[in-house]
């Protein structure tokens, strides 16, 4: 649903929606009937909006969703087996390499907040799709899957990877090893999900998140995510480092002074878009 207030983006195909709606950016991938599952229609639509959100100095926070009672079903089972027959194999890797870094590779390098709302199942590429966000709130009646191994694959889109991080290397094992159904309770005991909601209050809680980060401090939140990714890859010494460079910088910014100027005048403070 939009409101007079939103701007649609065009997407180039009916089977990703965007909407702007006050800095967040509302992206929903619109294949109910086939619980969103990705296609060669949706996929490239959906790596341009990562990107043209990811770029826009009108867009704050990202937030991305499903349509109907799915949030994305990973590829499209029914299509695979066949493959590209006139593809070589390195061709084949080459190809696969590029999807990914231009879709779950480009959102983990967006940097601005990122969420990702769960109105139901998400397996596969579509967990993946959202363990590559910042932040994940699901419906109470949520369930992921990684799938892969369920289809004899071994997984895309940098789940392994992604799911070490979140969950550590044995939950990470045990989770792809046996594709188990994992209900939304369970996905915030095991920190695959930040918060579960009851099924309607789901989208009004997703967009109440996003826009809260929408209109933060853009620089400090960028900032941020360079500290929390970097503490992933780097020694302490070295984050040390360069938070410290960050931190001075973030220091110079219009949004520090007026953060600093609502303390003492007791307000909330009302942040620029840069």
């Amino acid at each position: 649903m939009t409101t007079p207030a939103d701007t649609l983006i065009d997407t180039g195909t009916e089977e990703l929606l965007c909407v702007l709606r006050d800095r967040v950016a509302v992206i929903t991938l619109n294949r109910p009937q086939a619980r969103n599952a990705l296609s060669d229609r949706l996929t490239p639509a959906l790596r341009r909006m990562i990107r043209h959100c990811g770029e826009s100095p009108d867009v704050g926070a990202l937030l991305i969703t499903g349509a109907g009672a799915a949030f994305c079903a990973g590829g499209d089972v029914k299509g695979m087996g066949g493959g590209a027959p006139e593809l070589s194999f390195d061709e084949k890797v080459a190809r696969l390499q590029e999807r990914q870094r231009t879709l779950t590779g480009a959102l983990v390098n967006v940097r601005k907040p990122t969420i990702a709302a769960l109105p139901g199942p998400a397996a596969g590429a579509g967990l993946a799709l959202a363990l590559a966000c910042d932040l994940r709130i699901a419906a109470e009646s949520a369930v992921v899957t990684t799938a892969y191994v369920r289809i004899g694959l071994s997984g895309d889109y940098g789940m392994a990877w992604l799911l070490t991080r979140i969950v550590g290397t044995a939950r990470a094992r045990e989770l792809m090893f046996f594709a188990d159904k994992i209900d939304a309770r369970r996905c915030e005991t095991l920190g695959l999900v930040n918060r579960v909601v009851a099924d309607d209050a789901l989208r009004d809680e997703a967009f109440a998140m996003a826009h809260t980060l929408a209109h933060g401090p853009a620089t400090a939140l960028r900032f941020l995510k360079d500290n929390l990714d970097e503490a992933l890859m780097h020694d302490f010494m070295t984050a040390l480092d360069h938070e410290a460079e960050r931190m001075v910088r973030a220091s110079a910014t219009a949004d520090h002074r007026e953060a600093v100027k609502a303390f003492v005048e007791k307000r909330k403070p009302v942040f620029g878009a840069g």
